[in-house]
């Protein structure tokens, strides 16, 4: 009886096992999906990077840095418009979207500063705006701070940087095994509720919208990047850089963020010796993505300003 129970439990577990198992989706499916065209995907600083390079080639330039477990994609209604007046410049980070991960597996603020850098030089842009949402944003201010002479304005999205509980100065973060077990174990039912906690409205989150980040989550080897990226954030009080940053900066935030608070924007104001703040009522933490257009219209008056 023992051993038939033993064997019971044993059967049980490789069953559960077998269906939370998610293993990675082919590239090529991928890229058949949410590429393009093929000469998005360039080689710049040791990486494959997926980018896109819309608009006009003399328009003045911005580039659209996404966060952490999403893609270029995320901006498709921005870019849309923007690329009527603007050179609009996105690209997947290193082992996020359909870029490859980082050769090295290297996923500090330094590497993307670096490869932003790489970005410009490569597409010969001299000075551009840098947009950012979350970690994107860090890293546009961590840019502007290293780079003046190549930002003309910044577009801060709920920008990550100031310390919060589970992130402090100087340490990396711990990963929650239940993260960890990802690597392993995703499917799409479990990836909703972190996806919607992003939006105010989680009804929102359309399936086409959800499909798109479970699939280019499950793109070879970026949900090993994401994790290294985790561990490898260690936060740095942001006041020196955020004080040398001299370029008209506009704060956007969701009023419903429960991300990035938007109470944080305080920390950016007193710093930033020019910056704004709109704060979009009913919005989460992705405005680009949850009311594209209520979003954008500060942006095109900040742009035009």
């Amino acid at each position: 009886m023992l051993l038939w129970a033993a064997a019971f439990l044993l059967a049980v577990l490789a069953g559960l096992v077998l269906w939370l198992y998610t293993p990675d989706r082919p590239r090529s499916a991928l890229e058949a999906a949410y590429l393009r065209e093929p000469t998005d995907l360039v080689d710049i600083a040791g990486v494959r990077l997926h980018l896109r390079d819309e608009g006009p080639r003399d328009a003045p330039v911005i580039v659209l840095l996404h966060g952490i477990g999403s893609s270029l994609h995320t901006f498709d209604a921005w870019a849309k418009k923007l690329a009527s007046t603007h050179r609009v410049i996105r690209y997947d980070l290193p082992g996020a979207g359909l870029s490859g991960p980082d050769p090295d597996r290297i996923y500090s603020d330094e590497r993307s500063v670096a490869q932003l850098l790489a970005v410009l030089d490569q597409m010969d842009v001299s000075r551009a705006t840098l947009a950012g949402n979350s970690i994107g944003g860090r890293l546009a201010w961590r840019f502007a701070a290293a780079h003046p002479d190549r930002v003309e304005r910044l577009v801060l999205i709920a920008p990550d940087g100031f310390a919060s509980p589970g992130f402090e100065y100087g340490k990396a973060p711990s990963v929650p095994f239940v993260l960890e077990a990802m690597r392993f174990a995703l499917p799409k039912w479990a990836l909703r509720p972190s996806i919607a906690a992003a939006y105010a409205d989680p009804a929102r989150l359309g399936d086409a919208v959800l499909e798109r980040y479970h699939a280019l989550l499950l793109a070879p080897g970026n949900r090993a990047a994401m994790l290294d990226r985790m561990r490898q954030t260690v936060l740095v009080p942001p006041g020196p850089f955020l004080r040398g940053v001299t370029v008209p900066v506009l704060l956007l935030w969701g009023k419903k963020d429960a991300m990035i608070p938007v109470e944080n924007a305080q920390d950016y104001l007193a710093v930033l010796p020019d910056a704004r703040l709109v704060v979009l009522p009913g919005v989460g933490h992705v405005p680009q993505e949850e009311a594209p257009e209520a979003s954008l219209a500060p942006v095109l008056d900040f742009l035009d300003g």
